[in-house]
């Protein structure tokens, strides 16, 4: 879906930068210029970056296993 129409800018590509490793809506912003005209984009934004992180942070593995 398109979270910034002034810039065409999807949840897909925001997704995909934190994936990058793009830890803030100030990091999206600066790589792919979301929230930087009208700015209403920048709460549904914000939202995407923090669950992207979440689901990066669930990803990860913690531990190693010992055999």
């Amino acid at each position: 879906m398109y979270v910034c129409i002034c810039k065409g800018i999807t949840d897909t590509q925001i997704r995909a930068a934190v994936q990058d490793g793009a830890s803030s809506v100030s990091d999206v912003h600066s790589s792919l210029g979301v929230a930087s005209q009208c700015g209403k984009c920048g709460i549904l934004a914000k939202e995407i970056v923090r669950e992207s992180l979440d689901d990066v942070m669930d990803n990860e593995q913690l531990f190693y296993a010992v055999t």
